[in-house]
């Protein structure tokens, strides 16, 4: 259940260093609590406190899809019957290689970002997420990554929080 609770600097702060590099080591709340000034307890406990209130849903690594053998990717729309988003969202979920999913209001109102081997699995993924969800190829925007430009996303929390207003560059 969510509560109301209004972060303090410290909060503001442990949301600042998680998303700075964390170590992979045996302890690495020591180290984001050492760089906060608190203690790995107090650190916790916090984290606890921003999860329970709906400010922070989990913390995981972000993985370099190249690497992981993913080197083709693709921006997906998908022009879904009114009645039928929801479930065609829950099937497009489903996939382990979607990575994003959003719902827009938009004459295409689901978008998703799909990575695969190679183009030919980016295709064959596409084709057996339109045919499970009975919506045929006129139905998709298809739009391939060209060039990744940016993939750090970096929030930053300072005057937001408070409601001050946003602090850099929109």
């Amino acid at each position: 259940m969510k509560t109301a609770y209004l972060p303090d600097e410290t909060d503001i702060a442990i949301l600042d260093a998680l998303q700075d590099e964390v170590p992979l080591v045996p302890r690495p709340w020591d180290v984001v609590a050492e760089k906060v000034g608190i203690s790995p307890e107090e650190l916790l406990f916090r984290l606890e406190q921003l999860r329970d209130a709906g400010i922070l849903r989990g913390i995981s690594p972000i993985l370099e899809s190249r690497r992981w053998g993913l080197s083709s990717a693709t921006l997906v729309a998908l022009k879904v019957p009114p009645g039928r988003v929801e479930d065609v969202a829950a099937l497009v979920s489903s996939y382990p290689e979607v990575s994003h999913n959003f719902r827009r209001d938009h004459p295409y109102p689901l978008w998703f970002t799909l990575s695969g081997r190679d183009e030919d699995h980016v295709r064959a993924l596409l084709a057996d997420i339109l045919q499970r969800a009975g919506l045929s190829e006129e139905d998709a925007l298809n739009l391939p990554t060209e060039k990744k430009i940016k993939v750090d996303v970096r929030f930053g929390f300072r005057g937001r929080m408070h409601g001050d207003g946003a602090d850099g560059p929109a």
